[in-house]
Protein backbone atom coordinates (compact mmCIF):
# COMPACT_ATOMS: atom_id res chain seq x y z
CA UNK A 1 0.00 0.00 0.00
CA UNK A 2 1.73 3.28 -0.70
CA UNK A 3 2.36 5.68 1.84
CA UNK A 4 -0.25 8.58 2.75
CA UNK A 5 0.64 12.20 1.61
CA UNK A 6 0.37 14.31 4.58
CA UNK A 7 -0.44 18.05 5.31
CA UNK A 8 1.48 20.92 6.60
CA UNK A 9 -0.49 20.21 9.75
CA UNK A 10 -0.03 16.15 9.85
CA UNK A 11 3.63 16.66 9.40
CA UNK A 12 4.04 19.30 11.95
CA UNK A 13 1.99 17.56 14.81
CA UNK A 14 4.94 13.80 13.21
CA UNK A 15 8.13 16.26 14.14
CA UNK A 16 6.25 18.19 17.53
CA UNK A 17 6.66 21.11 15.88
CA UNK A 18 4.59 24.14 14.39
CA UNK A 19 3.57 24.51 11.60
CA UNK A 20 5.52 28.29 11.03
CA UNK A 21 8.82 25.81 11.73
CA UNK A 22 7.73 23.31 8.68
CA UNK A 23 7.21 26.47 6.00
CA UNK A 24 10.79 27.91 7.57
CA UNK A 25 12.53 24.31 6.92
CA UNK A 26 10.80 24.76 3.48
CA UNK A 27 12.51 27.45 2.43
CA UNK A 28 15.91 27.73 4.82
CA UNK A 29 16.90 24.56 4.92
CA UNK A 30 15.74 22.21 2.14
CA UNK A 31 12.90 20.04 4.05
CA UNK A 32 11.31 17.58 1.27
CA UNK A 33 8.18 18.60 0.62
CA UNK A 34 5.63 19.11 -3.02
CA UNK A 35 3.63 21.51 -3.49
CA UNK A 36 0.49 20.45 -4.97
CA UNK A 37 -1.79 23.79 -6.36
CA UNK A 38 -1.06 25.82 -2.84
CA UNK A 39 -0.82 23.13 -0.51
CA UNK A 40 2.50 21.69 0.63
CA UNK A 41 2.19 17.70 1.32
CA UNK A 42 4.88 15.92 2.28
CA UNK A 43 5.93 11.90 2.90
CA UNK A 44 6.63 11.32 6.52
CA UNK A 45 9.69 8.81 5.09
CA UNK A 46 11.01 11.49 3.36
CA UNK A 47 10.96 13.55 6.31
CA UNK A 48 12.39 11.33 8.66
CA UNK A 49 15.17 10.37 6.57
CA UNK A 50 16.03 14.43 6.52
CA UNK A 51 15.75 14.95 10.07
CA UNK A 52 17.66 11.92 10.55
CA UNK A 53 20.57 13.33 8.29
CA UNK A 54 20.76 16.22 10.23
CA UNK A 55 18.74 18.69 8.12
CA UNK A 56 16.78 19.70 10.79
CA UNK A 57 19.90 21.12 12.87
CA UNK A 58 20.00 24.44 14.29
CA UNK A 59 22.93 25.70 13.04
CA UNK A 60 25.32 28.40 15.09
CA UNK A 61 25.22 31.67 13.12
CA UNK A 62 25.78 33.58 16.19
CA UNK A 63 29.61 32.69 15.82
Amino acid sequence: MPEPWLSADSIATHLGVTKDTVYSWISEKGMPAHKVGRLWKFQATEVDDWVRGGGATVSDEAG
